[in-house]
C-alpha cells in the first residue's frame, strides 16, 4: 500500500511538470533615450562649486544587464547673466564633473549637451532658500495626536511664488519622503512645516518616531515648473489605484534642439538648500 501511494504520487507530480507551459509576456518597450540627471543643489554657507551632471540612457525595465553611462558627450552650463561658462569634465564613467562653478543667486543658467550629433537645452534660475529658524518635536499637528513629529520653522520671503521640496530621512531608512510645498496662501508669513511617520497598515509594522530616532532634513528652493515636475514623479512612486491615471513617460526641460521628437528624459534644476537633523528626545 506504500509503495503504492508513492506511485501515485510520483506519477501526479509527472503529470502537473508535464502541464506547466512558459508563458512569454510582451513587456511595453520605449525609444532608448538621453537621460540627463543635472541637479546642480549648492548647500547654504558652502561654495557650492564641485557639481557633478550625470549623462546615461534609458533601458527595459527589467534589463540589470547593461552599462547605461554615456561617455564622450560635451557638457557645459553658461551663466546667462553674467556670460561665464562652465565646462564639465567627462570622468568616462557616465559623470561630469566641475570645480570651479559659482553660484550666484538670482541668475538664470542654461544648460548645453552636445551628444551624438544632437543638442539638448535647459534653462533654470537659482533662487534662495530662507534660513531655518528653528527645529523641534511635538505631537499636537500630525495626524495622530500619541504619534511625534519633527517640525521645521522657517520664514517665507514677501515676494510670491516661493517653492519649496522637503526631504525627510530616518536614520536606517533607504529611501527619502518627499514633500512640496509653496506660498500661495501663506506668502510672506513664518511657516512650521512638520513630517510625522504613521504606522504601516499593511504590515501592522509599527514605525512612529520614537526618543533617539535621528531624521535629516533637506529643504530645497525650487521653480515652480520643477515642483510640478517633481510631483508627477511622486505620484507615479506612490503606485496606481484602481481609479488613477496611468503612469505616463514624463518630460523633463531638456529639450532637444536638433531633433525634438528625441527629446531627454530627467531635468536641470539649481537649488538652494538647507541642511540639518534632529534627534528625538
Amino acid at each position: 500500500m506504500r509503495n503504492y501511494i508513492k506511485l501515485s504520487l510520483l506519477f501526479f507530480l509527472v503529470i502537473l511538470s508535464s502541464c506547466e507551459d512558459v508563458i512569454d509576456i510582451d513587456v511595453q518597450t520605449d525609444t532608448t533615450r538621453l537621460v540627463i540627471e543635472a541637479s546642480i543643489d549648492w548647500e547654504k554657507g558652502t561654495l557650492g562649486n564641485e557639481q557633478t551632471i550625470q549623462l546615461s540612457t534609458s533601458s527595459a525595465f527589467f534589463d540589470t544587464s547593461n552599462n547605461t553611462a554615456v561617455t564622450g558627450a560635451s557638457v557645459r552650463v553658461t551663466n546667462d547673466n553674467s556670460g561665464a561658462v562652465f565646462v564639465f569634465e567627462d570622468q568616462n564613467n557616465g559623470n561630469y564633473t566641475m570645480s570651479t562653478f559659482d553660484p550666484v543667486l538670482g541668475d538664470s543658467y542654461t544648460l548645453e549637451v552636445l551628444h551624438a550629433g544632437e543638442t539638448y537645452n535647459a534653462k533654470e534660475t537659482l533662487n534662495a532658500v530662507p534660513e531655518i529658524a528653528e527645529v523641534y518635536q511635538d505631537l499636537e499637528d500630525g495626524f495622530d495626536e500619541e504619534v511625534l513629529e519633527v517640525h521645521v520653522v522657517f520664514n517665507d520671503p514677501e515676494a510670491l511664488g516661493n517653492n519649496y521640496l522637503f526631504k525627510f530621512q530616518k536614520q536606517g531608512e533607504l529611501f527619502p519622503e518627499l514633500e512640496l510645498g509653496d506660498d500661495e496662501f501663506v506668502n510672506g508669513n513664518e511657516l512650521d512645516w512638520w513630517y510625522e511617520i504613521e504606522s504601516d497598515e499593511d504590515t501592522d509594522k509599527v514605525e512612529e518616531f520614537v526618543a533617539g530616532d535621528v531624521v535629516s532634513f533637506d529643504m530645497y528652493s525650487i521653480s515652480e515648473a520643477y515642483g510640478n515636475y517633481i510631483e508627477i514623479l511622486i505620484n507615479q512612486i506612490g503606485g496606481v489605484g484602481l481609479f488613477d491615471t496611468t503612469p505616463v513617460s514624463v518630460k523633463g526641460n531638456c529639450i532637444n534642439i536638433t531633433t525634438p521628437d528625441n527629446y531627454a528624459h530627467g531635468y536641470f534644476r539649481l537649488t538652494e538648500f538647507n541642511r540639518t537633523s534632529y534627534t528625538f528626545e
